[in-house]
């Protein structure tokens, strides 16, 4: 059987509760923070079933990230940069599978080496070019998330990792296995 997870929300506390169905003691894990949203996305995704996926999947997709007001301060010099991490919230996201096949990969692999939106914490992370920023709104391109996505961090792209040294681990070789 695999393991897998049920999330709920408990009404009476602002933190998540994933009751855990297969783990030994049945326990409650409650996480120390409940993440709030700083903005949302506005994407021309309104089903999972529109986003580009599969080998060689292009995300190019422009749409706008809208930060809320309260916090357009902290978009101060974000011009400066091509590129930005966006931490998200898989917020359709119901349960999570510490194995599963991509539709990618005809083979099992573990949630962590993935980028499936069922994961023990629902957070998904995107690289999106920044073209230009208008008050607190970021005008992007490289979306892969829905429309009205939370929007939990911004974080300049910055990465001094050489090409010769980055490993694509299993996709290199789903990938080779595509092209036999």
């Amino acid at each position: 059987m695999k393991p897998s997870g049920e999330v709920l929300r408990d009404p009476s506390c602002p933190l998540w509760v994933h009751a855990l169905a297969n783990h030994p003691e049945n326990a409650i894990i409650r996480i120390m923070f409940s993440p709030q949203p700083i903005g949302y996305v506005k994407s021309p995704y309104h089903d999972t079933k529109q986003i580009p996926k599969g080998l060689h999947a292009q995300h190019n997709a422009d749409g706008t990230l809208e930060i809320l007001p309260q916090f357009e301060p902290g978009l101060t010099d974000i011009e400066g940069f091509s590129h930005l991490f966006v931490l998200w919230l898989f917020h359709r996201s119901e349960g999570f599978d510490l194995i599963g096949t991509p539709p990618i990969d005809n083979r099992p692999h573990g949630v962590f080496s993935t980028r499936s939106p069922r994961r023990p914490n629902p957070i998904g992370l995107t690289v999106v070019e920044l073209l230009r920023r208008d008050r607190n709104i970021l005008h992007v391109r490289g979306l892969d998330m829905l429309d009205e996505t939370p929007i939990l961090d911004l974080k300049p792209y910055l990465s001094s990792i050489s090409a010769e040294k980055l490993r694509r681990g299993w996709l290199a070789e789903a990938e080779s296995r595509a092209r036999e």
